[in-house]
């Protein structure tokens, strides 16, 4: 599914009218079809494209949260569908008139909330399977905090590690420029006072020293450009099922465990309260599956509900990886839905102390190398303060033995 934006023209008593509406459809001749029902005739179909302010605040938890509060409020005297529909026709800012179009369409075409809501690609798939499975359960007003609680959880550890990358970050920059710009300052003068006993030895140090610098300097480079790649990635692509850069990010061995514990955590969370709603089981698989942004985790409930429907029993069917052997036992004895969903609940806390605690240690990790790094970098600094007392030694040799 996907916002067009068609100019039209319609037959008029006063001649042919021009108009520019907005539809969300699969594709472009469904576009074609729709409008000509309508008894229109195309002029031009584009996709939809956001303009920079509007991803920016599109990107916005704020406003995201802010949304979601809306609807909640809105849910208590009516469904969750038609709240969110007071609220776009309540909005008068033309930018988020904008980003919330996709939604209008969506709702004028009688799709769900939650299809109005993924259409809207703004929330992550954790956000989306907590709201997908509150839904289910038919308490979609009550799932929202949890939601919010997400984003906004998310947000913190994202602040965090922010905060303690952009620190080191400056730290590290601050002493790669240094590097840069008296590297060749420095080495030039090392070469211009060559010393004339030992010159052999002082042109290894030299070229040695010359080498560690310009590790230094093109490591550092590497790292902040792959750094940033990954973060404005993220952000562009966020709502999105699978991108390459999440597959590069997935390899990296912490930071892809911490991103599949998130994952386990909040569809987890989300299955369990749709058992609690009676969802059906095979609908809980299914929803959950579909919900989950990480490849692995989403796989496990393909597979499980896949095993379920061959038969299997439900404890077997979700004895699987990658779920931990305490998690894996926890199932393997389940016999009942409400011990199931006991069993979840507990699984999403322990996946999310354990990625808090995968958290912690990220930025440990981090702060560990930035310090070996600036060891290295003072410790080559003070190694060529050493080879300048070579130089300088060499010359004041030469100077005395021109005076005597």
């Amino acid at each position: 599914m996907q916002q067009w934006i068609a100019d039209i023209a319609y037959e008029t008593t006063s001649g042919p009218k021009k108009v520019t509406e907005s539809f969300y459809l699969p594709s472009m001749e469904d576009v074609r079809d729709a409008i000509s029902k309508k008894g229109g005739f195309v002029l031009h179909i584009r996709a939809h494209k956001r303009s920079t302010l509007e991803r920016v605040l599109a990107r916005s938890t704020w406003w995201q949260v802010q949304l979601l509060r809306g609807i909640q409020f809105r849910s208590t005297s009516t469904s969750p569908g038609v709240a969110l529909w007071k609220i776009i026709q309540a909005e008068t800012n033309p930018r988020r008139q904008n980003i919330l179009a996709p939604a209008r369409e969506a709702l004028s075409r009688g799709l769900g909330v939650i299809d109005a809501l993924k259409s809207l690609n703004i929330f992550d798939h954790g956000t989306i399977a907590i709201l997908a499975g509150s839904e289910r359960a038919n308490r979609l007003a009550e799932g929202i905090p949890h939601a919010i609680q997400s984003i906004t959880q998310k947000r913190k550890n994202t602040r965090a590690i922010m905060g303690t990358m952009s620190w080191l970050g400056f730290d590290v920059f601050s002493i790669v420029t240094s590097l840069w710009s008296g590297k060749d300052m420095v080495l030039g003068w090392f070469r211009d006072n060559r010393p004339e006993d030992d010159g052999e030895h002082f042109d290894l140090v030299v070229s040695r020293l010359e080498l560690v610098w310009d590790v230094l300097i093109w490591t550092s480079v590497g790292s902040g450009i792959f750094m940033g790649w990954c973060m404005i990635s993220f952000w562009l692509n966020r709502g999105k099922k699978d991108w390459p850069t999440a597959k590069v990010v997935r390899k990296i061995p912490l930071i892809g465990a911490y991103l599949r514990d998130l994952a386990f955590a909040d569809s987890m969370s989300a299955a369990a309260r749709m058992l609690h709603g009676r969802v059906p089981i095979n609908d809980t698989l299914i929803q959950s599956a579909e919900a989950s942004s990480a490849p692995e985790v989403a796989s496990y409930w393909t597979e499980s509900s896949s095993d379920l429907g061959r038969g299997v029993g439900l404890g077997s069917a979700l004895d699987r990886a990658p779920l931990t052997r305490s998690e894996r036992l926890e199932l393997a004895s389940l016999s009942d839905l409400a011990q199931v969903a006991t069993v979840m609940e507990s699984i999403a806390e322990m996946r999310s102390a354990a990625a808090k605690t995968k958290h912690k240690l990220i930025v440990w990790i981090a702060f560990a190398l930035t310090g070996v790094f600036l060891v290295i970098a003072f410790g080559s600094a003070i190694f060529a303060l050493t080879v300048m007392n070579m130089s300088m030694d060499s010359m004041m040799g030469g100077l005395m033995n021109g005076v005597t």
